[in-house]
């Protein structure tokens, strides 16, 4: 058995690669994850895809609910619990398919970049005899710097990805002055001192409901953490990334005197 981790971007076709789609096509099974009410727009835009680019009449598409991640064990061992929950629902699904040699799920963005899909396609693999393979797919902070026309990176200078909640805990880190910053509910970017610090940030990037703001952080914040308010309201769910750039041979962002404690 293979199973096949597809790449598919923003969740639009113009998004898929030619090897995306080839690989949809020799899919025997998809499976397409629903995540309750709020995100029914993903399990959509999902089976979208599949009506635009899927040309094989034997492949099977099959639903499933995603089990919800329990934080009462940590975040780390909440994190494994709910990987493992998730690897018994595909299995589940896949065991109602026995004929299925070629497994695939549509992965939002690349499966590289903070997403589990890797991890759990490996305890199965683990378990069964089977190959997992992967084809890349855009990746958000790609969106997000094509939206705003900018380049990621500095002149020979490195960047770093991080979450809310590492910048949160942690501060900027040291040694580098642009950080992309992903998983992040609660604004995160207002621990910060924003002196000298911009931010460029884009809430559901590359979707036709792309939202963009920009500027120096102490004037773009205010702004973005509104913006990023009203369109969960309207939505009931939201999907953001944002980078910030320090002036180069500033010191590192200090707390904000509103700086969040510890969630």
């Amino acid at each position: 058995m293979e199973v096949w981790l597809i790449g598919i971007g923003m969740g639009r076709v113009e998004h898929l690669t030619l090897e995306a789609v080839a690989a949809i096509n020799r899919a025997d099974l998809i499976l397409i994850p629903r995540k309750g009410e709020e995100k029914a727009e993903l399990a959509q835009a999902r089976r979208r895809i599949c009506d635009e680019v899927l040309t094989n009449p034997q492949t099977v598409l099959a639903e499933f609910d995603l089990p919800v991640r329990d934080a009462s064990d940590g975040y780390e061992g909440g994190v494994l619990d709910w990987h493992e929950a998730i690897a018994g629902c595909w299995e589940r699904v896949i065991a109602v398919h026995p004929g299925a040699l070629r497994v695939a799920l549509l992965i939002w963005g690349d499966p590289a970049l903070y997403d589990s899909s890797l991890r759990i396609a490996a305890r199965l693999a683990d378990r069964r005899a089977m190959t997992v393979h992967v084809v890349p797919g855009i990746m958000s902070l790609q969106g997000l710097t094509a939206a705003h026309a900018i380049p990621l990176n500095e002149i020979g200078a490195p960047f770093l990805v991080t979450t809310g909640r590492r910048l949160r805990d942690e501060g900027w880190p040291a040694g580098v002055d642009t950080l992309v910053v992903m998983l992040d509910g609660m604004n995160s970017f207002q621990t910060l001192d924003p002196a000298g610090v911009r931010i460029w940030w884009g809430a559901y990037v590359g979707m036709p409901d792309q939202i963009v703001e920009a500027g120096p952080l102490s004037e773009a914040g205010p702004r973005i953490v509104a913006a990023r308010q009203a369109a969960r309201d309207r939505n009931g769910w939201i999907m953001d990334i944002y980078l910030l750039r320090r002036d180069p041979g500033a010191g590192a962002p200090g707390r904000g005197s509103g700086a969040a404690a510890r969630p």
